[in-house]
């Protein structure tokens, strides 16, 4: 709302008038030839006073509406100064989320950010472990944070790349490809992220192995694509918008699931890698049998938040690591070996000017904007009205 400068100026009152004239309240004696005043008579002052009076009562009765309107405009004023430009300004992100009538508010001056993380390797560059906004265009609080950084002094040219994401502003939906996680008759909905749901994108990213390398459960839109396994690590994301990592704790899902991935165990839980790390052979078959190769993690914070994690040359050890290391209190691995690690953010509205975040060679930017491989994530801007996996 906006309003033109309004000044007194622009108010004046009309010239005052009577439909009697005034005479001055004197009388002047035809009999004096000097022309001084005398004093008139007593039935002259009434009527002067009488005048004097209903001039007043005009007066008045002109200044009311000036008065009124001058009230009006200062309030106008006063409630735009005092106003926020917009919404995001005054302190709150008002989200839907789909399937519940829950809101979500966010006031941005309280936002949580995540701590940076400490370098260890000594001289560190210039924003080592410091966390930098993503999707710059999105309302409120920065939704997705971005950092790279070396996790291990015995290996300084080994680089770590992790995403932080903001839970209370964002959906995060998940999509089958046309081939993984596996063969299935089930109708496997646009292999891409949907032209429906491009312009809230704020990134994509990485999903799980084939069903084929490691039998686990995928759920989403409604849709059980492959039966879910008590005991394994699962990405859940409920009706009520929240997120988390968890392990599955038997069944199918429930109707306040929305969408579930699983691969493998649970790689860090209480906030501390779990005792199986130690076996790498239970982390899947590496390329040419080496134990330390890309791979990639998503953890859940203490606030609810997601994290993603990539790096080059990590066992599943130190893979868990770098998740503790971020702030991951629960944590799965997600697909491993060069082809598979990616994280790509957009720095405009409609999936535009998308930015490869982790540097893996093997990818390239605009993946998943067509028809893909294998399964993936994507994560959306929330909106009140749109739903939490655009289909």
């Amino acid at each position: 709302m906006s309003h033109g400068e309004v000044t007194l100026a622009d108010q004046r009152c009309p010239k005052e008038h009577s439909d009697t004239p005034y005479d001055g309240s004197v009388s002047l004696d035809p009999q004096n030839p000097s022309g001084r005043p005398t004093p008139a008579s007593p039935e002259s002052r009434g009527a002067v006073s009488a005048r004097r009076r209903e001039l007043q009562r005009r007066r008045r009765r002109r200044l009311y509406p000036m008065i009124v309107v001058v009230a009006l405009v200062l309030a106008l004023v006063g409630y735009q100064f005092a106003r926020p430009k917009n919404s995001t300004a005054a302190g709150a992100t008002t989200s839907t989320v789909p399937h519940s009538t829950t809101t979500t508010t966010v006031p941005v001056a309280n936002a949580y950010v995540p701590p940076n993380v400490a370098p260890v390797v000594s001289p560190h560059y210039a924003g080592e472990g410091v966390w930098s906004k993503r999707d710059a265009w999105a309302k409120g609080p920065a939704p997705v944070y971005f950092t790279s950084f070396r996790p291990f002094k015995g290996e300084p040219t080994v680089y770590a790349y992790a995403a932080w994401m903001r839970n209370a502003t964002t959906d995060v939906a998940l999509y089958p490809g046309y081939k993984g996680p596996g063969p299935s008759k089930l109708n496997r909905g646009p292999e891409e992220v949907p032209a429906t749901g491009r312009g809230r994108l704020l990134a994509t990213f990485n999903s799980g192995f084939y069903e084929a390398d490691s039998p686990a459960g995928f759920y989403t839109h409604g849709t059980l694509y492959f039966p879910m396994v008590k005991g394994d690590a699962t990405v859940v994301q409920y009706t009520n918008g929240k997120v988390d990592v968890i392990s599955w704790p038997g069944g199918a899902p429930p109707a306040n699931i929305n969408m579930a991935r699983q691969n493998l165990h649970l790689l860090v839980s209480g906030g501390k890698p779990t005792p199986s790390v130690a076996n790498g052979y239970l982390w899947g078959s590496t390329l040419h049998g080496v134990p330390a190769v890309w791979r990639s993690g998503l953890g859940i914070d203490k606030h609810g938040n997601l994290i993603y994690v990539a790096a080059p040359n990590m066992t599943a050890a130190s893979l868990a690591a770098v998740l503790v290391k971020v702030g991951a209190v629960r944590a799965m691995q997600l697909d491993i070996n060069p082809a598979w690690p990616i994280y790509v953010t957009y720095a405009n509205h409609g999936a535009a000017n998308p930015t490869l975040d982790v540097p893996n060679p093997n990818q390239i930017r605009t993946r998943f904007l067509y028809y893909s491989t294998k399964d993936f994530f994507a994560l959306y801007e929330k909106l009140p009205g749109a739903t939490a996996t655009p289909w």
